[in-house]
């Protein structure tokens, strides 16, 4: 079983800045991956960002040079910055784990935080 807390969503103003956390537990072995997905209203998940066990990081492109996701494995903690915030960024933002078991990819999620951008 793994465990993920969310947290450091909220409302801004656009241009502002939030950092989000999450903090993982649990059977976390052989993760290979951690990152953050979005899901807007009426629209599908989509991935943000995402960086794997050796450092190497991947965003999707409308939030190049405005996110930066970053970990700390001796906390077992993946962070998002994001700077630059856009109305179109409000979305609730999952973490996700994902780990590979006897061959498979398993991929574990977080509860979800808000994030509202707006004057």
């Amino acid at each position: 079983q793994v465990h993920l807390v969310e947290s450091g969503g909220g409302l801004v103003q656009p241009g502002g800045s939030l950092r989000l956390s999450c903090a993982a537990s649990g059977n976390i072995f052989r993760t290979t991956l951690m990152g953050w997905y979005r899901q807007a209203p009426g629209k599908e998940r989509e991935l943000v960002a995402i960086i794997d066990s050796a450092g190497v990081t991947r965003y999707t492109d409308s939030v190049k040079g405005r996110f930066t996701i970053s970990g700390d494995n001796a906390k077992n903690t993946v962070y998002l910055q994001m700077n630059i915030l856009k109305p179109e960024d409000t979305a609730v933002y999952y973490c996700n784990l994902q780990r590979s078991v006897l061959g498979r990819l398993l991929d574990s999620w977080g509860q979800g935080t808000q994030v509202i951008v707006s004057s």
